[in-house]
């Protein structure tokens, strides 16, 4: 007879924790989008740039880091590269794959935008140093290595 596999109950404070990610999270989204819309981007362009800003990357994995399909981000580099935000290159270590990367101003504007993001900055200001890690080291616990 096989064994059924049950999951155990949830607690009140996981429950509670939960809504409150989830609710960081899509405040995150709304002011990203909203900052995004003032710069001509939409969010998962602004995201994409935020992200080639921190160096040059595989199209492959710009899409798997966005949970976007490759085809999508071909798109949105497009855009992006029209604006003159980000360039593709060859890959020194294999010439048959493409990175995206930032141009300068692509690094400048993800700057720009990064530096309006102002939901957290004001609730984490008002936490001590000591807090702030813990919440940093906590959430990073969270994240599969």
């Amino acid at each position: 007879m096989a064994t059924e596999h049950r999951t155990p109950p949830v607690d009140p404070l996981t429950l509670e924790v939960v809504e409150l990610i989830g609710a960081v999270v899509a405040r995150y989204h709304e002011e990203y989008e909203e900052v995004a819309g003032r710069h001509a981007l939409t969010g998962v362009q602004a995201r994409t740039l935020a992200l080639l800003s921190l160096g040059p990357l595989p199209m492959r994995r710009v899409a798997e880091s966005l949970k976007c399909e490759p085809s999508n981000i071909t798109g949105i580099v497009d855009r992006l590269e029209a604006r003159g935000l980000v360039e593709r290159r060859a890959d020194p270590d294999d010439r048959r794959v493409k990175l995206a990367a930032a141009t300068p101003e692509g690094q400048r504007l993800a700057r720009v935008l990064r530096d309006s993001l102002d939901f957290a900055r004001e609730p984490l200001a008002a936490l001590s140093d000591a807090e702030r890690l813990a919440l940093r080291d906590l959430l990073r616990r969270m994240l599969p290595v």
